[in-house]
């Protein structure tokens, strides 16, 4: 069973920091992709940033420079680190991950979704 557990989540103010981890049980010996998304209210869910397995990363516009992702494979955990925040970054923020194989099988594909953090901004 695959679980995505966030955490570091809060309030902050504009110009502050915070970092997401997202924790992923049950990927042992899988191939995998992680991205994190983020909704803010009445808006729809949108890109934030990825990370591939080989270590290759992206990011929207909007956050470059100002946001890091990064994974432990070993500890199966994307970070989101977020700097110099804006009351625009508030939003809920959801880690995903597009599994592609287990033990060298396609049948095992499939997307997963954390349960959120949320993170506010204030100007």
């Amino acid at each position: 069973q695959v679980q995505l557990v966030e955490s570091g989540g809060g309030s902050v103010q504009a110009g502050g920091s915070l970092r997401l981890s997202c924790a992923a049980s049950g990927i042992r010996n899988c191939e995998y992709f992680m991205t994190w998304y983020r909704q803010a209210p009445g808006k729809v869910r949108e890109f934030v940033c990825s990370v591939g397995g080989d270590g290759s990363t992206a990011y929207r516009d909007s956050v470059k420079c100002r946001f890091n992702v990064s994974r432990d494979r070993a500890k199966s955990t994307m970070y989101l680190k977020m700097n110099s925040l804006k009351p625009e970054d508030t939003a809920m923020y959801y880690c995903k991950i597009d599994i592609s194989s287990c033990y060298g099988r396609s049948s095992y594909a499939r997307a997963y979704w954390g349960q959120g953090a949320k993170v506010t901004v204030s100007s």
